[in-house]
């Protein structure tokens, strides 16, 4: 039978190997269509997350404002003058914040000097001027854009979801969320449907832009002007890799010995009382039964101190409890009655968790070996991205890092998490120990 052509030159079993291989493809560039659909989505939930976050500093740089411009006014009357050294000290406090949060959600920015806040020097400082036009900026045009986030998806749920429950409203309820029309049939509350499908198409397409721009003051003003110089910074960040580099050689060398001097050993001696056992079961079982006794129980030791070395290593309790238990059972173990208080409604990064762990763990331990405290007190916050630790004992005081009591091990530890060490202990006490560590993502 001949073979039909078609009029392209290619026959029927062609055109049907070609139709097949046409639809072989189709879910190729479906499946590249769905990845690029949740590329976008997440982009936009990034993005209305550092809008939303970016909300939370506008609103606070709108109070730092009106609390500047009020104490501007009443300068005039010479009431304002002591009020000015608290405004400078929020400001700079919020530009740091800003800086902060920036910095978890992109590039670092680096800070210039800490400004002053004395006026005579704040009025020719060339930081708190750019701080002054960010904090415009950012409690008008970031204030505004925060609240773009945060109410698009509120919008958008709401009139997407408007044809499933508009038949519940009382008679002559708005149907869009934009406060006009009234539904009273189908086609009505589709068109508000539609209206949340444009609301979802606005976050998918400019949310991203949206954070650059409410982003692009901070990073633009906050940041150290091409005037400053940065040595000091570098040389502040090369101090802080080199003590993260040093807390590690030292963790690392705390392990080696503790697997040496005591794991090791009592492997050891396991072996050597098996050994011994082995060649005593025929002549001396009764002998031979004493010795797997004396070897169970060095393997025992030997578990439990292995168990000790693991729990050091990133103590399990962290992952099961939380910081909160976790310095429960620390205060549960010390000789010295220890009360505890945590507020820390977010969690923190796990290692920033493991050295708050640490420091509490180290610092107990130094009060019940040398302060003779009768009781301590451990308190820990989070806020604004950081984490406060608060170490208090009513011993003798005098505690020097130089004194090798692990404080300079402790200090090298914050410093890997470029945190903040505090110690006043005058002598005759109390010991107060302040920690700031900033919370990672």
């Amino acid at each position: 039978m001949p073979i039909s052509s078609r009029h392209d030159g290619r026959t029927e079993d062609e055109s049907a190997l070609s139709g097949e291989d046409r639809g072989a493809k189709r879910p190729g560039v479906g499946i590249g269509a769905g990845v690029g659909a949740v590329r976008a989505a997440n982009a936009a939930g990034a993005a209305l997350g550092e809008l939303v976050g970016g909300l939370g500093t506008a609103l606070l740089a709108l109070l730092v404002l009106i609390c500047s411009a009020v104490t501007a006014v009443l300068s005039l009357a010479g009431v304002g003058l002591l009020m000015t050294p608290a405004v400078l000290r929020a400001l700079h406090a919020l530009a740091g914040r800003e800086r902060r949060r920036l910095g978890r959600r992109g590039p670092e920015v680096i800070g210039p000097a800490p400004a002053p806040t004395p006026l005579r020097l704040a009025l020719v400082d060339a930081t708190t001027r750019r701080e002054l036009r960010w904090l415009v900026r950012h409690s008008s045009l970031g204030l505004f854009l925060g609240l773009c986030g945060a109410l698009l998806p509120v919008l958008a749920v709401r009139d997407v979801a408007f044809p499933l429950y508009w038949r519940l409203l009382p008679e002559g309820a708005t149907s869009t969320s934009l406060g006009i029309g009234v539904a009273a049939t189908w086609a009505d509350a589709l068109a508000a449907g539609l209206l949340g499908l444009g609301w979802t198409a606005i976050i998918l397409g400019l949310s991203p832009g949206m954070a650059r721009l409410q982003a692009r003051p901070g990073r633009t003003l906050l940041a150290a002007g091409p005037d400053t110089d940065l040595s000091l910074r570098v040389a502040e960040l090369t101090a802080t890799r080199a003590a993260a580099l040093d807390a590690h050689a030292t963790e690392l060398r705390r392990i080696e010995r503790s697997l040496h001097d005591g794991t090791q050993n009592r492997l050891v001696t396991v072996t050597v009382l098996l050994g011994a056992a082995r060649r005593m079961v025929a002549r001396d079982p009764a002998g031979a039964e004493e010795l797997l006794e004396r070897a169970q129980s060095a393997a025992e030791q030997a578990l439990s101190e292995l168990r000790s070395v693991a729990r050091g290593i990133l103590p399990p309790v962290l992952a099961d409890r939380g910081l909160a238990g976790a310095l429960s059972g620390l205060a549960a173990s010390c000789p010295v009655p220890c009360r505890i208080d945590v507020e820390a409604p977010e969690r923190c990064a796990a290692s920033v968790e493991a050295t708050a762990y640490f420091v509490v763990a180290e610092t107990l331990t130094n009060v019940a070996k040398h302060s003779g405290a009768r009781q301590a007190s451990v308190t820990v916050r989070s806020r604004g991205g950081l984490l406060y630790l608060d170490i208090t004992d009513d011993g003798r005081g005098g505690a020097d890092e130089a004194g090798g009591s692990g404080l300079a091990g402790i200090r090298n530890r914050i410093a890997a998490h470029d945190g903040t060490l505090e110690l006043a202990s005058p002598p005759g006490g109390p010991t107060t120990l302040k920690v700031e560590l900033p919370c990672g993502l």
